[in-house]
């Protein structure tokens, strides 16, 4: 049945209700402007739909992947136009990873990063931005730990779409009460904003610092994994095989020109939404039209500085509310795919691959000085993917018992 336009615009509102909080939240975290965010979003949303035949119901938004890496950066006194040229790079990774699987099949790609990898790598992300989350509540304990809480309700209790927005929900709750009693909120800028305008470009070809790209540009060898279940998750729900039509080398060019294009105007890399593929399987409504809509209405908000003035007057607890279920998800997300893949840790082959990465991952993080060679910065999430991926394709798989039998009294720490 044919939907009246009145309808599809509904429910294209309703997707952008959808990607909203974690689209904006990304950019909050990092210092980019939410306004360029949304406005990434909306223009990278259109043009993945266009490079894919607009044959895929996808929507894209702010990755999370690419926080410790930007957050790092700035640390380290990277310029934003850097940080910028450094997401681009993570753009064209995904376009030449598109083209490799034009070459050889998306098959043969898929098989480098198996659960085995991702998994401790999604674990490696969660923990990274486990302190940058406490850090922000520990301004406010309560307010942040009322936000936490209403979002868990809101993802445990609640039904239908609202059980889908718990990050919007404790938003809205933390923001209202921080309104209310926080003593360093202030509403001047909102009342000082516009209501129409552009939102503050920095654009990401003024500075090409390289050190920048290696410690940004790996991260998108993690996201392409998330990507292709995403990918299959939504043909899974639509009932369509989108790796074969239009073919996983059009969803990863798709995903990388957005991620270039966000980089491009100073908005944080672009990943596909499984929050909205959640949305499809709610409305059984599949029309890839409605998330153009959707993308249209992104597009409109990033022209509202009053919009960006209110995201950025969310007091700083709240934010460390939302970053504590959110990052503590990741981290759990990591663990399922373990465990959903049914990664056997009795041989010792998938112990060292997943202790290294765990190690590599976390233990960078924490050096007291980065590490680099030469004049170039690696990141921890970088440098664990690299290690996952060469270890698992190294160590062989042995069809002999490998079980690890570590004594007790080792264990127990005596003879």
């Amino acid at each position: 049945m044919e939907l009246s336009m009145q309808k599809k615009t509904v429910l294209g509102l309703q997707h952008v209700v959808a990607m909203f909080g974690a689209t904006v939240l990304v950019p909050l975290l990092t210092g980019l402007d939410p306004s360029v965010a949304l406005l990434a979003a909306g223009i990278g949303t259109l043009s993945f739909h266009l490079i894919t035949k607009r044959m895929v119901p996808v929507f894209l938004g702010s990755s999370f992947a690419f926080i410790p890496a930007i957050i790092l950066a700035t640390e380290r006194g990277y310029s934003w136009a850097a940080i910028g040229f450094g997401i681009i790079m993570a753009g064209v990774l995904y376009v030449l990873m598109g083209g490799l699987v034009a070459l050889i099949g998306h098959e043969r790609v898929t098989r480098i990063f198996p659960p085995i990898v991702t998994g401790p790598v999604i674990i490696v992300i969660g923990m990274t931005l486990a302190p940058v989350a406490l850090s922000m509540a520990e301004g406010a304990w309560w307010l942040a730990i009322l936000t936490l809480a209403t979002a868990v309700v809101a993802a445990v209790f609640f039904k239908g779409l609202f059980k889908m927005l718990p990050i919007l929900t404790g938003a809205i709750v933390g923001y209202i009460f921080g309104a209310i009693f926080f003593p360093e909120f202030s509403f001047q800028p909102v009342l000082d904003a516009a209501w129409i305008g552009l939102p503050d470009f920095t654009w990401g070809w003024q500075d090409p610092n390289w050190s920048a790209v290696w410690l940004i540009a790996p991260i998108a060898f993690v996201t392409m994994i998330e990507h292709v279940g995403d990918i299959v998750a939504n043909g899974g729900v639509v009932g369509k095989n989108f790796l074969d039509e239009p073919g996983l080398n059009r969803t990863l060019m798709g995903d990388g020109i957005a991620t270039a294009i966000a980089g491009l105007i100073g908005g944080p890399p672009n990943t596909t939404y499984s929050e909205n593929t959640g949305v499809l399987a709610v409305t059984k409504v599949y029309d890839p039209m409605i998330l153009r809509i959707g993308a249209g209405f992104a597009i409109f908000l990033a022209l509202i500085p009053k919009l960006a003035a209110i995201l950025r007057t969310v007091p700083v607890p709240v934010l460390g509310g939302l970053s504590t279920v959110l990052f503590g998800m990741i981290a759990a997300v990591g663990l399922r795919t373990l465990v959903t893949a049914q990664v056997d840790f009795k041989k010792s082959r998938n112990m060292i691959v997943v202790g290294m990465i765990l190690v590599f991952g976390l233990g960078v993080s924490g050096l007291s000085s980065a590490l680099s060679i030469g004049d170039v910065e690696i990141s921890g999430l970088a440098l664990a993917a690299v290690v996952g991926v060469v270890l698992n394709l190294v160590l062989p798989e042995k069809d002999e018992d490998d079980e690890v039998a570590l004594p007790a009294k080792i264990i127990a720490g005596g003879e």
